[in-house]
């Protein structure tokens, strides 16, 4: 699953080489729906430094990098983390 299926398209378009610049300039005004709001393209891309992406795949995991924390889900929540000791935590559940 894509967190960006709104904008996904923006990264397939695009040419490569692309700058950070280049994907603001074209972009920048598309937005993100993600778990705990929005944000533009031109948020998520301005928090980066200026680069030069060769694929769409690079500026794609870069975009991932940038995503702020409106994009986490619930802030702090692992149902993978184990228990501490001498914490008590849930029974154990056999599935």
């Amino acid at each position: 699953m894509r967190l960006f299926d709104s904008a996904d398209e923006m990264f397939t378009t695009q040419s490569y080489p692309a700058t950070t610049t280049d994907l603001i300039d074209a972009h920048g005004h598309l937005t993100l729906d993600l778990p705990n709001g929005t944000e533009t393209v031109a948020d998520v891309m301005g928090r980066l430094t200026e680069e030069t992406y060769e694929t769409a795949d690079e500026a794609r995991l870069a975009a991932y990098s940038a995503i702020s924390q409106k994009g986490i889900g619930r802030k702090g929540y692992s149902d993978r983390d184990p228990i501490c000791m001498g914490e008590d935590g849930p029974e154990q559940v056999s599935f």
